[in-house]
C-alpha cells in the first residue's frame, strides 16, 4: 500500500508541475531560507541531536496525526486542515494539500483505518479514504455535533486510545469558573460517534495527551488558570490510569493550591494531584511518548512535551520542548529541557505545539507562530 501511495502521489506531482497548478509548496518572498537556517542554529539540543525543517509554509501548524502510509495531517486554529506529503522519503515535504478550509478552529486531527477525523469547536468530522483523494478531498461526514459552541478553550486535541475510542476534551469556557458538565472534562466515544462517555473531570484545558506504550495508560497535559501571579499555579502533567478521576479544577490548582474563589470548603485529598508540576504559564500542549529506535535507549518510553510559552507573564517562560523521565510506567523521576532557543530574551520567533514520530525514529514538531514543522533527529557519528 505504501508503494502504491507513493506512485499515486508522484503522478499527482508530475501532473501539477506539467499544468503549473495544484497545491504545491507555496513560494513566500519574505521567507529567506538563509534566515531560517540561522533560526534553527539558535536551537540548543543535547549532543548528537539536530533540528531541520520538514515542512515550510504551513500557516498556524498545530496538531499532528500521521497515517500508516506517511501522510502527515495538520490541524490549525485558523480554519484550515492540511495534508503534508514527503513522497520521496528525504525528510523534506514535497507537497502541502488543503484538505478543508473555513472550518471553526479545526485544531484536532486523528487518523484511523484510512479515515481522517477532525475536531472543530462544536463537532467532529471525518474524511473517508482521504489518502487517495488529496487532490479532491471528499466532503466531510459529521460524526458528532453535540459539543458546546463556546470558543474559549473550545479548540481541541483528539486522539484514538488503545481501546479504539476517540478521546475528546471539552475545556473550561473561562479562565476560572465552575461550569459543570460537560466542561472541564475529557470524554471518549466510539469512532462512529456513539457511546459518548466521561473519562476524567476537573481538567481546565488539555491540548495534548498520549498513552504509555508500556501499559497503555493515559497521560495528559493541562493548562492552569491565569491572574494568580507570575509563579503560580504550575501547569500540569497528569496521569489517568483509570476512568473516573477528578483532577481538581476549579477547586485546586497544581494539586495543592486552593482557588481563592472556588476552593473554600474543599478537601485537597478528594482530587487527583499532578504527576509533575511543569512551571507556571509554560503552556504545555502536545506530548508524546518516544517509541522510536533512533534516539539513545535512555529516551525510549519517556515523555516529550511541547511548551507553547506564556502569553501574559511579566517575563516570558516556556517556548521549548521538555523531557520528562519516568521510573517504570507511572512515576516521574526527573524533568529537563530538551530543546530551547525559540525564546531570545523576551522575544520569541517560534512556539512549539505538537509532536509526532516518523518511522525512522525522528520526531516532528509543529510551530504555529512560525508556520512550519521541524524534524529532530539523532546521529551517533
Amino acid at each position: 500500500m505504501r508503494s502504491v501511495l507513493v506512485i499515486l502521489i508522484g503522478a499527482f506531482l508530475s501532473l501539477s508541475i506539467a499544468c503549473d497548478s495544484g497545491p504545491t509548496l507555496a513560494d513566500n518572498p519574505d521567507d529567506d531560507p538563509v534566515e531560517r537556517d540561522r533560526d534553527l542554529d539558535k536551537i540548543s539540543l543535547p549532543p548528537g541531536f539536530r533540528i531541520d525543517l520538514y515542512a515550510n509554509d504551513v500557516p498556524n501548524a498545530r496538531s499532528l496525526a500521521r497515517s500508516d502510509n506517511g501522510v502527515l495531517f495538520v490541524g490549525t486554529r485558523s480554519g484550515t486542515v492540511y495534508a503534508v506529503v514527503d513522497s520521496d522519503d528525504d525528510f523534506v515535504a514535497d507537497t502541502i494539500f488543503v484538505v478543508d478550509e473555513n472550518l471553526r478552529a479545526p485544531n484536532g486531527v486523528a487518523f484511523r483505518n484510512g479515515t481522517l477525523y477532525v475536531a472543530e469547536i462544536d463537532r467532529i468530522l471525518r474524511y473517508d479514504e482521504i489518502e487517495a483523494r488529496l487532490y479532491q478531498p471528499p466532503s466531510p461526514i459529521v460524526v458528532y455535533d453535540a459539543l458546546p459552541p463556546e470558543g474559549h478553550h473550545g479548540w481541541k486535541y483528539i486522539a484514538f486510545g488503545p481501546d479504539g475510542k476517540l478521546y475528546v476534551p471539552i475545556g473550561a469556557p473561562c479562565n476560572i469558573c465552575d461550569p459543570g458538565q460537560p466542561y472541564a472534562s475529557l470524554w471518549r466515544m466510539n469512532e462512529d460517534g456513539s457511546n459518548f462517555e466521561l473519562y476524567a473531570s476537573g481538567i481546565r484545558n488539555t491540548v495534548g495527551f498520549d498513552w504509555n506504550p508500556v501499559n497503555g495508560e493515559l497521560w495528559f497535559t493541562d493548562n492552569q488558570r491565569d491572574h494568580m501571579g507570575d509563579d503560580v499555579p504550575d501547569d500540569e502533567l497528569n496521569y489517568a490510569p483509570v476512568p473516573g478521576l477528578h483532577f481538581g479544577y476549579p477547586y485546586f490548582h497544581a494539586g495543592d493550591i486552593p482557588d481563592p474563589e472556588f476552593g473554600q470548603g474543599r478537601i485537597e485529598s478528594d482530587y487527583q494531584g499532578p504527576a509533575e508540576q511543569l512551571g507556571a504559564h509554560v503552556a504545555p500542549l502536545g506530548m508524546e511518548f518516544y517509541e522510536g529506535d533512533m534516539f539513545p535507549a535512555e529516551y525510549r518510553n519517556q515523555i516529550f512535551i511541547a511548551e507553547h510559552g506564556s502569553w501574559n507573564r511579566s517575563e516570558k517562560i516556556g517556548y521549548r520542548i521538555t523531557l520528562v523521565r519516568l521510573n517504570g510506567s507511572s512515576e516521574v523521576i526527573s524533568r529537563e529541557t530538551f530543546a530551547q532557543g525559540w525564546l531570545e530574551g523576551q522575544s520569541n520567533w517560534g512556539r512549539p505545539v505538537d509532536l509526532e514520530h516518523l518511522p525512522d525514529g525522528s520526531l516532528l514538531v509543529s510551530d504555529d507562530f512560525k508556520g512550519v514543522i521541524y524534524r529532530i533527529s539523532y546521529s551517533r557519528d
